[in-house]
Formats: structure tokens, sequence, C-alpha cells
């Protein structure tokens, strides 16, 4: 497997994934013109030499090395909500006072907002269900953080992940189905469409700047609020190990959390090691000092437009000198040689080096993402 920038001759599968991912996938939406001109913006991202976040758009895919299939997608837009708004609910905690007996309670509330303009937002995370492997998964995950850590200066400070929502299996999300309602009686799959597709003035239009109140709510739309797909539970655990938190904003029409991060506390760039290749001219590696190989690690080139990446046992970083032993089999597959940058993201980490302090959600370290957000 490897991940690469994303070019126009992946458009056939990039159009593809769009169909399966369904509604509520608003990253990604079934429109060969829109996908086209996402292709073209992401390449233009790559290729140009940036000194802060900008509009850029960065679409990666993970490559079977043997058939050339794609068998997945992720990506990181710089800097979110500057030329398109980011809106969301904000969950807000409202004291209620009576006049009688000066009783009073609290009452929970959405009021749409505008919180994250500017924040770099990883997303369009999808791997095609038919191509499940180990490891696929938490290399589409990881991989964006890796390229953070390479090329800070594309991205802002704060890292946000929208997480897609609750919804069933024909489309229908609860939260949606009372919101409607209250704002615009389209089905959810119509409603994603128009925000998701830019549709000028449809969030002014349709979602009032006046707060909704939860306990309006019928139980099944109040029970998704800050909850997410079944199949993206995988990915809200990721994020969480990586130290991602869920600060009360949700989106609009599923109802889906909001996860963000300082960019210099995600465990994945703190823990990427950079280094000058030195070439192993061996198949394999020699085994480590216990007797064991070495453990499987996301290794990549320091590229941007030529970036490539991959999980492997074939190369680990060496403590003494701070190089990174790469067999020579594999630098020819990430095009690195003797003496060039690289850098190396274990997978497999103590506690203490991958996680943050504060309490987090544990998962089987099997488990792996099939499409997230």
């Amino acid at each position: 497997m490897i991940i690469r920038p994303i070019t126009p001759r992946d458009l056939d599968a990039l159009y593809h994934i769009a169909v399966e991912s369904g509604p509520g996938f608003t990253s990604l939406l079934p429109n060969r013109d829109a996908l086209a001109r996402k292709i073209d913006h992401s390449v233009s991202s790559f290729a140009r030499s940036v000194t802060a976040p900008g509009d850029e758009h960065y679409l990666f895919v993970l490559e079977d090395s043997g058939t050339g299939e794609i068998l997945g997608t992720t990506g990181i837009e710089a800097a979110a909500g500057l030329t398109r708004p980011l809106v969301h609910f904000r969950r807000n905690a409202v004291i209620q006072h009576a006049n009688v007996r000066q009783m009073r309670h609290t009452e929970e509330s959405l009021t749409r907002c505008q919180h994250y303009a500017g924040c770099t937002e990883i997303c369009s995370l999808y791997l095609r269900p038919g191509f499940r492997r180990a490891n696929a998964g938490k290399l589409l995950s990881r991989v964006r953080f890796l390229f953070m850590a390479l090329h800070p200066e594309r991205f802002s400070d704060i890292v946000i992940a929208e997480m897609r929502g609750v919804s069933d299996q024909a489309g229908r999300s609860p939260f949606w189905d009372w919101l409607k309602h209250h704002v615009a009686d389209l089905d959810f799959a119509s409603a994603t469409q128009l925000a998701g597709s830019a549709h000028a003035g449809f969030i002014e239009e349709f979602i009032p700047a006046m707060p909704f109140y939860t306990q309006q709510m019928n139980h099944a739309a109040r029970a998704v609020i800050g909850q997410v797909h079944e199949d993206t539970r995988p990915a809200r655990h990721m994020l969480e190990r990586e130290g991602f938190r869920h600060q009360g904003f949700i989106d609009l029409l599923d109802g889906g959390p909001t996860l963000e991060c300082p960019r210099a506390e995600i465990a994945s760039v703190r823990n990427t090691k950079k280094g000058k290749v030195q070439l192993h001219t061996g198949a394999k590696l020699p085994e480590n000092q216990e007797g064991e190989r070495y453990p499987n690690a996301i290794v990549a080139n320091a590229s941007c437009s030529g970036f490539r990446a991959t999980v492997t046992d074939r190369a680990y970083p060496e403590s003494e000198t701070g190089e990174l032993v790469v067999t020579a089999r594999l630098a020819e597959q990430l095009g690195l040689g003797a003496g060039d940058l690289a850098c190396c993201l274990l997978l497999a980490v103590s506690s203490k080096q991958s996680q943050p302090s504060q309490q987090i959600h544990h998962t089987p370290a099997t488990e792996e993402i099939r499409y997230a957000y």
C-alpha cells in the first residue's frame, strides 16, 4: 500500500468512492465536475510554495502498489472556513429563572455559530469496504499528522475533525428528521447535497440564528446529539487516542460532533521522527537487540507534491545517529536515496508516548476504520 497525492487519473475511483460513501459524507459528493475541480485544487495545493496556511486542500489516495487499485482517500483542508463559512451548532447550558420562589433550572440549547474559521480540518477519510486490510485505516488516518509534522508551515495551530453523525442504512438522520420540520422540509440527502455543494445562502436561508432547545426535541433526535455513525466509531476512538476532544460543537444537519486538538499536541505529530536515510542493502532488516523484528511504522519521504508513504517493518530510526535505516527496495518505492530526508512514525508505541494525560476511550488495537468523515 502506498499513500500519494491524488491526480486527475484518479477521478473515476474518486467518483466510485463518493457514490459508495452515501448521504452524510459531505466532503465527497457524487458529482464528477465537482470532484474534478477538487482534484485540480489538490494538485495545485501540493505544488504551491507555502509559508502560511491558506485555501489549500490536500487530498491523498491509498493505492495498492501491486494492482494500482485505489483503496481509499484521506484529506486535509489547510484553513477551513475562510472562503466558505464553516457553520456549526454550539451546545449551551442555559439557566432559566422563574419568578415564583426564585426557582431556576438548566436547559440545553443549540445555537448556530462560526467558531472554527481558519482552523486546519482533516476530512475525506474513506476506506472502501472491499479493500479492508491490516493497517489500512491507521495509515489513512495517521499519515495526515505525519504530513503536518513534515510541513508545519502549511497548517493552522488548531486541527479539527467533523465526524459523521448517526444515520440509518436508508440515509435517514434522526436529528435532521426532527430539525427539518422547523427549518426546511427536505430529505437528508437533499439537505447534505445543498450544504456540501456550497449552495448560496443555504445555511442563512434555512437554519435560523435563534436557539433550539433540546428538551423540545423527540427522544430519537436528542439521543444522537454529539454521537457518530457506527462506521465512524473506530475513527473517533483513534482521534481521541491522538488527543482530540469534543468541545460542544456539532454538525447542523446530523448532529455529529466536531473534535479538536492543538496541532503540536497531536500524538502522531509529536512522535514523528525525521532523519537522513541510511540504505540497507538486504531485502530485510536484521533483528533488533531483543532478537525481534522491527515494529510496523509509517515511513515517508519529505517531499510535498512527490509525497509517498507506506506501512512497513523494513525501516527503523537509529537512536545514536538519528538516521533512518531503510531497505533499498523500500527506498526505491518511496523515491528515497542515501542521505535524503525521510520520516518515521511507529504504529505501536508505549502508552506514555502516544497518549495525552487526560482520560481517553480505549478500543482494540486490531480495530480498523471502514469509513469515517
